[in-house]
């Protein structure tokens, strides 16, 4: 199996040789073929992009390797959503992901079945996290809190003024602290209002 190594060391004077040599050795024990390294220096693994990774996140389209083996899943990814939405990805091209000291690789059964029930739980947890905002603003309408953007009041008496003065919507707009579209609905208002 061809494979792609990707290791991340978080200062520019740690080295990540540490984990290349055990990824490496990984590689040589299961027959593996290392067709590239992906090495980010000094980067944190909070930050999504970072310039190895993206080189390697791109190259997955490729289909020149069938795998990506990591140390850690910290190494690769500090979220978890950032890390399902790389592992999505994998999948969707067939490529899999294997991460050393976690003992992680979504190309056995096990692997493959670990990483359903991690999506699974997942999306449990957006789910939980939807119902919870819908609830939250039903109880908020419930209690009479108007929601969405405040609304903007405009002068009638200011507007004609700056209208008969022949300034552009624009430029009225800025004057009365406003948006365009703000403004044309209060135009449109007016209008109705005086038929």
């Amino acid at each position: 199996m061809k494979i792609a190594l990707y290791a991340r060391v978080s200062t520019e004077g740690q080295d990540p040789e540490v984990q290349l040599a055990a990824l490496r050795a990984h590689a040589t024990q299961r027959g593996w073929e290392i067709l590239e390294e992906f090495v980010d220096h000094g980067f944190s693994g909070a930050k999504e992009r970072r310039p190895a990774l993206d080189r390697l996140i791109k190259a997955s389209w490729t289909a020149k390797f069938q795998a990506v083996l990591v140390w850690r899943f910290d190494r690769f990814a500090r979220s978890v959503t950032h890390l399902l939405t790389a592992l999505e990805q994998f999948r969707a091209l067939n490529l899999h992901f294997i991460s050393l000291q976690e003992q992680f690789d979504t190309s056995t059964p096990i692997g493959h079945a670990m990483f359903t029930i991690i999506g699974a739980m997942a999306q449990l947890e957006r789910d939980i996290i939807r119902e919870r905002v819908k609830a939250g603003l039903a109880q908020a309408r419930a209690k009479g809190v108007r929601l969405g953007r405040p609304t903007v009041r405009v002068d009638h008496a200011e507007l004609a003024l700056l209208q008969g003065q022949g300034l552009s919507l624009f430029e009225i707009a800025r004057r009365l602290h406003c948006s365009r579209s703000t403004l044309k609905r209060r135009l449109r208002e007016a209008q109705h209002a005086a038929r």
